[in-house]
C-alpha cells in the first residue's frame, strides 16, 4: 500500500482491509521468519537502556522524560535533545557511572 500524507477516511481503510489476505500475510511473514529474511532492528537508545539493566520506566526516570517519550526514541520516531544525547552516549559506554550518579 503506498504511502499517503493523510491518513486514509474509513471507507479507503474499509476497502483496503476488504483486499487484505491476513492468513497469506502470516504465512508469508513466517516463511521469511524461517529463511532469515527478517532483521531485527535495535536502535543505540535501546542499547544503552540495556546496558544500564533498567526498565523502561527506570530509564525514563532516570533520563528525566516520560515512559512515551523514551519509547518514541527507542523506536526512531522522535529524536533525543543534545543533552539527552550526551546522557545517552555515556549510558552506553559506561553504564556504571549513570547507575552511580542514579544512586543504582
Amino acid at each position: 500500500m503506498p504511502l499517503k500524507s493523510k491518513p486514509l477516511t474509513n471507507a479507503e481503510l474499509s476497502a483496503y482491509e476488504a483486499k487484505r489476505d491476513l492468513a497469506a500475510e502470516l504465512l508469508q511473514s513466517v516463511r521469511e521468519m524461517k529463511t532469515g529474511e527478517v532483521h531485527i532492528v535495535s536502535s543505540p537508545v535501546i542499547e544503552a537502556r540495556r546496558k544500564t539493566g533498567l526498565s523502561q520506566s527506570q530509564f525514563a526516570l532516570l533520563m528525566g522524560v516520560s515512559v512515551r517519550t523514551l519509547q518514541g526514541w527507542e523506536q526512531g520516531r522522535k529524536q533525543p535533545s543534545g543533552a539527552a544525547r550526551t546522557l545517552l552516549a555515556i549510558a552506553s559506554t559506561n553504564p556504571k557511572a549513570v547507575l552511580a550518579v542514579a544512586g543504582k
